[in-house]
């Protein structure tokens, strides 16, 4: 801004032009971030930006429930993801910017956005089993505390001589139990869940169970046994 000065009693005078600046910062402004999907034990990073140039533009969060985060900060958010429930968590991420320039200080408009913790994937204990060399099985359904989303299941068999395969996926089929040793086998079966939900698949702890397949029952031939009227004997 130029100012001139005229004095004027009758006669115009001027004076020394003075200038001086009127600098309007910027709204403050930060980019909608993208919602997020993440496991429990996961560690997330979200960097806020913005449009304006000069000046400087710092943010001020807060979040609707604890996911790991706290409730309040300020910059850019990392943390490492909390949710002990058996159902996602979904917490609402409300960032405020301000823009400093100059000394000045302009805040705008916030933003929202989303930020779900899926749990830990669950598979509940599946109890031992015992079965006889020839039996049929029956069926391993496993089972999860977990809701909403999905879980699925992989096994693994550390003994394929029960008449079980070394792995597979799903429930634990039906199959013939086998065992043409003289001992009882004992196979240890592990089970590994992995729960997803929106597109995001999160692991979980391993289950390990037991199948013993006993022999079938056997007895040693005796020997046959020639002997008199009122002897006594024995047979083992």
């Amino acid at each position: 801004i130029t100012v001139s000065p005229t004095f004027d009693s009758g006669t115009a005078c001027e004076g020394s032009i003075q200038t001086f600046t009127i600098t309007v910062n910027p709204t403050a402004q930060v980019d909608d971030p993208a919602d997020q999907v993440v496991c429990n034990g996961d560690t997330t990073t979200v960097a806020f930006t913005t449009q304006n140039t000069v000046g400087t533009t710092t943010y001020a969060w807060s979040s609707d429930i604890e996911i790991g985060a706290g409730l309040t900060g300020d910059g850019d958010m990392s943390f490492t993801a909390v949710n002990d429930t058996t159902a996602p968590i979904t917490g609402t991420i409300t960032v405020t910017p301000t823009f400093d320039n100059d000394g000045v200080q302009c805040t705008g408009p916030s933003q929202d956005f989303t930020i779900t913790v899926n749990p830990s994937a669950q598979v509940d204990d599946p109890a031992d089993v015992v079965y006889c060399n020839g039996d049929e099985t029956t069926e391993v359904v496993f089972t999860t505390q977990n809701t909403d989303g999905t879980t699925t299941y992989s096994w693994t068999n550390d003994d394929t001589s029960i008449g079980l395969a070394a792995s597979g996926d799903g429930n634990l089929p039906v199959f013939t139990a086998t065992n043409a040793g003289t001992a009882p086998v004992i196979a240890t079966i592990t089970v590994t869940p992995t729960y997803e939900n929106d597109g995001v698949s999160c692991s979980g702890e391993d289950q390990t169970f037991t199948i013993t397949v006993n022999p079938s029952a056997q007895v040693d031939d005796p020997v046959d046994q020639i002997v008199c009227n009122g002897e006594n004997t024995v047979v083992n």
